[in-house]
């Protein structure tokens, strides 16, 4: 296992007689990490502790070995943010407000004037970065609060909500520069989202907050892997006669939207010791030969993943009640 980036243990945040984080534990490991959590879980709270913004009220930690508590000036140096709330002078050209924020970094004029050019030029800013901030639009400032947050080359990188606003082509273009920044660069991210999506498309670990604490601390691929064997498979036409098919032959089969079905194992089937992705094979196998049997057409069949949507339903589900 790689050493742990960020480590809290037991951290405790209290606002008068709110407790906003409430006895957290948390590792977070290199790559791409998603946050997730309904409105007021602790979130935003979370990303002020780790930068060192706010004072706890128990517990302790490290982030890139710095210490929670004495050390915030040196964490802050290490990590660029991206904060969700707008953030900038009045006035300023795009350019300005990227070179401004080099300069706080502390990167010389010049330096830091060259290194801007490049950051906009690296998320496709173009001549617009010369006109005044208060003339763009949501995707363009998003760009220039992202360029703002990395322009320093910080060892890790927190993004809150960095795709909100934008529009699809646009959000596929951001999550696209933050993988090439963990891929190619080698950056560690961790990215605060409602987008489900978003997570499922570039994260390696999923943290899910509910009321202060954490509820689930978990490697995407171990999310993604079904407790049972399954594949996916989408059919052309009418499913009612592989359906039917896969029925007989003991499979259980879940009808999804667009003529998908999650085809798997009874529960009670163990398949002889085999492992999981033997068991798939079988699976397979067994709906090959029902679509030469009925005549289906079989459009993609791939190893069935459980659904990030319904797994964070479950957790903020299980968390209300037992808070309850």
């Amino acid at each position: 296992m790689p050493e742990a980036l960020i480590q809290l243990n037991n951290i405790v945040k209290d606002y008068k007689t709110m407790r906003a984080l409430d006895g957290v534990d948390l590792e977070v490991f290199p790559g791409i990490t998603g946050l997730l959590g309904p409105n007021g879980a602790g979130k935003s709270t979370l990303i002020k502790v780790l930068l060192g913004l706010v004072r706890v009220s128990g517990g302790s930690g490290t982030v890139l070995g710095h210490k929670l508590a004495k050390e915030g000036k040196a964490i802050r140096n290490k990590v660029g943010y991206m904060p969700e709330d707008d953030c900038y002078i009045a006035g300023m050209s795009g350019i300005q407000v990227v070179q401004f924020s080099a300069s706080l970094a502390g990167l010389p004029g010049v330096e830091a004037l060259r290194r801007s050019h490049e950051i906009l030029d690296f998320c496709g800013m173009q001549q617009e970065r010369y006109r005044t901030i208060e003339t763009y639009s949501t995707g363009m400032r998003q760009k220039i609060k992202f360029a703002a947050a990395i322009v320093h080359d910080p060892e890790f990188l927190i993004f809150d909500e960095p795709t909100s606003g934008l529009d699809p082509e646009e959000r596929e273009s951001l999550l696209n520069r933050i993988k090439i920044l963990a891929s190619t660069v080698g950056k560690s991210v961790i990215i605060s989202t409602h987008i489900l999506p978003d997570v499922q498309a570039i994260c390696d670990q999923v943290v899910i907050l509910q009321n202060g604490k954490v509820r689930l601390n978990e490697t995407l691929d171990e999310l993604n892997r079904p407790s049972e064997a399954s594949v996916s498979i989408r059919v052309n036409g009418d499913v009612t006669p592989i359906s039917d098919f896969l029925y007989r032959q003991n499979l259980q089969v879940t009808a999804k939207p667009n003529g998908k079905l999650v085809v798997g194992e009874d529960a009670n089937d163990s398949s002889g010791g085999l492992n999981t992705t033997e068991r798939n094979q079988r699976v397979a196998a067994i709906v090959w030969q029902g679509a030469r049997e009925t005549g289906t057409t079989i459009q993609s069949l791939t190893p069935a993943k459980n659904s990030l949507e319904e797994i964070f339903m479950s957790v903020v589900s299980e968390a209300a009640n037992a808070d309850s």
